[in-house]
C-alpha cells in the first residue's frame, strides 16, 4: 500500500471511530444534528442578561447569535458556552466568539462572580464552582428557548451544546464533562487550559485541545496530560513556540488556523457535518500549528 493511500486510510478509520453520535429516543444513536450546517455566514447579534441578580452567584452573561436584519435569523441553532480566565471578561473572547457565531451556532458566555475582571472578591480557587454556573446557564437558556415572549425562543437547539473555554476557563470546560453529565453536551473545545479533578467522566464526547507549546502560565504538559485522560475522540492543535494566548488576537499568524479548526470541530460535533471533520488536518495546517488526532479509549 502506498504513503498516501495509507494514511486516507488511517483518517478514515480515526473519523470513524470519532464520529459524533448520541442516545436517542429508543435507546438507539444518533446525529448530532438533524439540521445541516449552515453555508455562507451570517451577521451576529448580541445581547445581555443576567442570571440571579439578587442571589449569591448573581451571572452577567453577553450572548452572540446569528442574525437577520435587527433579529435573531430563522432557524433553531446549535449552542456553545464560552468560559473566559482569570481577571477576563465575555467581551474580551469576542474575536472568537463572533465568529462562531456568524458561523451558526449561538455563543453564550457567562462572566463568572468571583474570577471575572473587576470582581469585588476575587478568588482564583472559585473556578471549581464554575462548571455548576454553566450549567445553571444552559437551564436557564432552555426557559428561554421555551418562552412565548424572548427573542430567542424557538431558535436554540439544547440537544446539542458544546462546552468552550480558555485558561481557567479551559479548566470550567473539562469540569463540565464530570459523572452524569447529560448527553446534549456533545464537544468540549479546552484553549490553553487541562483538566479538573472529576473532570472527562461519564458519557464520552469529542475533545479539541488547542494549546501553545511555550505557554509560560499553563503549560503545554497540563494540556497534553488531560488530552490523554479524554475517554471519548480527541484532538490536540499545536501553536509551534507560542504562548497563552496571543493566538487569539487577529492578524496574529496563528489566529486564522485556530479559527478555521475549532469552526470546523463544532461544525462536525454539533451539526454531524462530516466533511468538516474530515477536513480538520487541513484546516488546522500551517507553518505555526501542529494537529494530531486520536478515537476513544
Amino acid at each position: 500500500m502506498g504513503a498516501g493511500r495509507l494514511v486516507a486510510v488511517l483518517v478514515t478509520a480515526l473519523l470513524a471511530g470519532c464520529a459524533p453520535t448520541t442516545a436517542v429516543a429508543g435507546g438507539g444513536t444518533g446525529p448530532a444534528s438533524a439540521r445541516r450546517a449552515p453555508e455562507g455566514s451570517y451577521a451576529v447579534g448580541v445581547r445581555t442578561l443576567t442570571l440571579d441578580p439578587h442571589s449569591a452567584r448573581p451571572l452577567p452573561v453577553t450572548i452572540w447569535y446569528p442574525a437577520s436584519t435587527a433579529q435573531v435569523a430563522a432557524g433553531r441553532f446549535p449552542v456553545v458556552i464560552y468560559s473566559h480566565g482569570l481577571g477576563s471578561l465575555p467581551e474580551l473572547h469576542a474575536n472568537l466568539t463572533t465568529r462562531w457565531a456568524a458561523a451558526g451556532f449561538v455563543v453564550a458566555a457567562p462572566a463568572y462572580p468571583h474570577t471575572r475582571r473587576g470582581a469585588a472578591h476575587f478568588t482564583r480557587a472559585d473556578v471549581r464552582h464554575q462548571p455548576a454556573d454553566a450549567w445553571r446557564l444552559i437551564r436557564h437558556l432552555a426557559g428561554l428557548d421555551r418562552s412565548r415572549v424572548d427573542p430567542l425562543a424557538g431558535h436554540l437547539d439544547l440537544t446539542s451544546v458544546a462546552a468552550a473555554g480558555h485558561s481557567a476557563g479551559g479548566f470550567t470546560t473539562s469540569g463540565m464533562f464530570s459523572e452524569g453529565h447529560p448527553t446534549r453536551l456533545r464537544a468540549g473545545i479546552v484553549i490553553a487550559g487541562g483538566g479538573l479533578p472529576g473532570s472527562f467522566a461519564g458519557p464520552a464526547a469529542p475533545v479539541l485541545f488547542v494549546h501553545g507549546t511555550a505557554d509560560p502560565v499553563v503549560p503545554v504538559t497540563v494540556g497534553r496530560a488531560a488530552y490523554a485522560r479524554t475517554p471519548g475522540p480527541a484532538a490536540f492543535l499545536s501553536l509551534l513556540g507560542q504562548d497563552h494566548g496571543a493566538y487569539l488576537t487577529p492578524g496574529h499568524p496563528g489566529f486564522a488556523p485556530v479559527v478555521a479548526t475549532t469552526t470546523d470541530f463544532l461544525r462536525w460535533t454539533l451539526y454531524g457535518d462530516q466533511a468538516a471533520g474530515a477536513r480538520l488536518p487541513a484546516v488546522a495546517r500551517s507553518p505555526l500549528t501542529r494537529y494530531e488526532s486520536r478515537p476513544a479509549h
